[in-house]
């Protein structure tokens, strides 16, 4: 981290290209959910917009955290804390999109005229 003030006025030429890089990308981010010529895979939205959507969210997520987070001067153990968690997003994204899937059924677990609009009493 910076201790004077020369070490800090280093600092402002990255932190101001690292902020226009993420101005940029929520432009790139609007014209592609906007401008039908920069529309990649089928007409509308589809599973390689949010691709490239998601891409260029992490990219931005990348640079946040990196720089104006300060993740670049941290320890290891953050780096293990945060990939651990996300694994257990993506392992719980799995279990969802598993879950979905096969949804559960009630076939044959509940008594006959169970959930009947009249029942038969």
């Amino acid at each position: 981290m910076a201790d004077s003030p020369e070490e800090i006025k280093s600092h402002f030429k990255v932190y101001g290209l690292v902020g226009a890089g993420l101005f940029v990308g929520t432009v790139v981010t609007v014209l592609v959910a906007t401008v039908e010529a920069l529309d990649i895979g089928g007409h509308g939205f589809d599973v390689w917009d949010m691709i490239l959507g998601l891409a260029i969210a992490m990219t931005k997520m990348f640079f946040v955290g990196y720089i104006f987070m300060h993740l670049n001067h941290e320890k290891k153990g953050i780096y293990w804390i945060f990939f651990g968690s996300l694994v257990f997003a993506a392992v719980l994204i799995w279990l969802f999109g598993w879950a979905f899937h096969d949804p559960i059924t009630f076939d044959g677990l509940m008594p006959a005229g169970y959930g009947d609009a009249n029942p038969s009493h």
